[in-house]
């Protein structure tokens, strides 16, 4: 299964990518299961995923949401501001 994930802000600093297509195995996956994946794929990220928003196909969702082929995956940091 491949879907695109999204790193914005923060994120993309971080990682220094704003995007990446991911081939995934086949199977049930659902948000939270994809940020382990990704927590081990960049372990920098780690530390910053509890507080990610995550969006699929550009809703706001739930750890536990799925997440299929194709589907576009955004992870949203908090902001700061003043």
């Amino acid at each position: 299964m491949k879907i695109v994930v999204l790193y914005f802000a923060a994120l993309r600093e971080l990682l220094g990518i704003s995007e990446e297509e991911l081939s995934l195995p086949s199977g049930p996956l659902d948000v939270a299961g994809l940020s382990r994946l990704l927590a081990e794929r960049h372990p920098r990220l780690g530390a910053q995923l509890p507080s990610v928003r995550f969006a699929v196909n550009e809703a706001f969702v739930p750890l536990g949401a799925a997440v299929g082929p194709g589907d576009v995956v955004a992870l949203i940091p908090p902001v700061s501001g003043g």
